[in-house]
């Protein structure tokens, strides 16, 4: 039986913040037909013409972020693979890879004991033929059957369900890093080899309890629903990870029954598309936020994480293209930063322009209330013809206090001060040159960029020094 229909309107109580920024490249929606397929590996031509040109020249010292470190991946049987997503954890940053050298890139692990020289200690978690390994989270846990920190791997095919790779398959990988320099292997939570894999993912923790939230693009859709894209695995035994829910959005009022897993007609007449490309919680692991693309981010109640309760979820005017990407949490989880990834500018009845963030009040959660967005000059740059780049449009969010850090690809990271909400600011950005920032993540007194160019970046915060640069005033 379905819930009720929650549909949000939105309405904006904030003045629209523009500042400047460097342009971009890559990651999205895989069947709208730009650039490559999910899964499937960017050849040094597609990235050049993703770029589109849009090179920057970096600027390295700048107001409140100074880079101290840049320390591009090591080579693997000769081969140079690209960084995709970073996460830190005490002390150590864990950086996946993207599909550059045909993929099998791995988990790099860096010491960050001195953060502005980096040390690759280990790779792990590459040992599945022909896979990809974007996104790493760690996360201490402690349970009967495994105490310590625990690792899950985003695992992706880079040529999905090919009956020449039988041995490829997509899912999640769970390792124990207690001792990063020696990771070791507990267990494996495989996928239909119908679907790519699992793109992105989050753990979280409920008292000693250990769930792994999975976002499996396009599992309803290859599957037809055998599959669904939104899992929750109890990971208390990495060793024997096990499915306890899945969700589709058919248990949703405005979306039929007969729902090919991919594509929707929204209550306005417009045709969207619909799929789960990444998951977050909050700290405490009661609510789970899920961007599904032009359905918007969804709410749930997951305190009990085998019956899930939906609250309510974004949505978008008629002239907005959806394509909620990423999401982060502010103000004691009652902000919602949500990222959307448009690379396509232009589309019949659509606004021209690439993916800007929009921020939400969700203090009640059954009614996400939009507050303001977050845009830059390149926002509205669309060239006559149109072009579709990646180079123009936000990627991930993290926050940490009243700063926002975006990355931005080719942008590199930009902080934005959202103290109020209703009206960021930008107050900083880091552009390395050729960037090509993937991910961004905050931890102690540093930023963290990674850029699939050049790998590893160390940027310090709040005017502390190294390496002799100083952040300017």
């Amino acid at each position: 039986m379905k819930r009720r229909n929650l549909l949000v309107t939105t309405t904006l109580a904030g003045a629209l913040a523009f500042s400047s920024l460097m342009p971009s490249a890559f990651a999205h929606d895989a069947l709208e037909g730009i650039g490559n397929k999910v899964g499937e590996a960017f050849t040094p031509e597609e990235i050049e013409e993703m770029q589109l040109g849009y090179t920057s020249e970096g600027s390295k010292n700048v107001r409140f972020l100074s880079e101290v470190a840049s320390k591009q991946i090591e080579p693997i049987n000769g081969s140079q693979k690209n960084m995709a997503d970073v996460y830190a954890h005490k002390g150590f940053a864990y950086t996946g890879t993207h599909t550059a050298g045909g993929g099998n890139g791995g988990v790099r692990v860096f010491d960050l004991s001195n953060p502005s020289d980096p040390q690759e200690v280990a790779v792990f978690a590459n040992e599945i033929p022909h896979t990809w390994q974007e996104k790493v989270i760690v996360k201490s846990v402690n349970t009967p059957h495994f105490r310590g920190d625990l690792a899950v791997v985003s695992v992706q095919q880079t040529s999905r369900n090919n009956a020449n790779r039988p041995d490829s398959v997509g899912g999640v990988l769970l390792y124990d890093v207690s001792d990063p320099y020696n990771p070791e292997r507990l267990g494996f939570y495989p996928l239909d080899r119908r679907v790519t894999g699992t793109h992105e993912l989050y753990l979280t923790t409920q008292g000693n309890r250990p769930l792994l939230l999975t976002s499996n693009p396009y599992a309803d859709y290859y599957t037809h629903g055998t599959e669904r894209d939104f899992q929750i695995i109890d990971v208390s035994d990495p060793t024997n990870p096990e499915k306890i829910w899945e969700w589709d959005a058919r248990d949703l009022e405005e979306v039929p029954e007969n729902w090919n897993g991919y594509n929707w007609t929204d209550p306005n007449d417009r045709p969207r598309a619909v799929f789960n490309h990444s998951v977050i919680t909050d700290n405490n692991g009661h609510y789970a936020y899920v961007s599904m693309w032009d359905l918007g981010t969804v709410i749930f109640d997951i305190r009990n994480p085998e019956e899930p309760v939906y609250l309510g979820r974004t949505s978008y005017e008629p002239h907005v293209k959806g394509a909620a990407h990423s999401a982060a949490l502010a103000k004691g989880g009652n902000i919602l930063i949500e990222t959307r990834e448009v690379a396509n500018p232009v589309g019949e009845g659509f606004e021209s322009a690439y993916g800007y963030t929009r921020i939400y009040d969700i203090k009640d959660k059954t009614n996400p209330v939009l507050l303001s967005q977050f845009t830059t000059d390149l926002t509205y740059d669309v060239p006559n013809p149109p072009v579709s780049t990646f180079a123009k449009t936000v990627h991930d969010p993290k926050v940490q206090g009243n700063t926002l850090y975006l990355s931005y690809y080719s942008g590199g990271v930009i902080s934005v001060d959202i103290t109020d909400p209703t009206n960021p600011v930008q107050i900083g950005q880091y552009t390395p040159e050729r960037g090509n920032t993937w991910g961004v993540f905050v931890d102690r007194n540093y930023v963290l960029g990674s850029d699939m160019n050049s790998g590893l970046k160390v940027l310090l915060k709040n005017n502390a020094g190294g390496n002799g640069n100083t952040p300017t005033p």
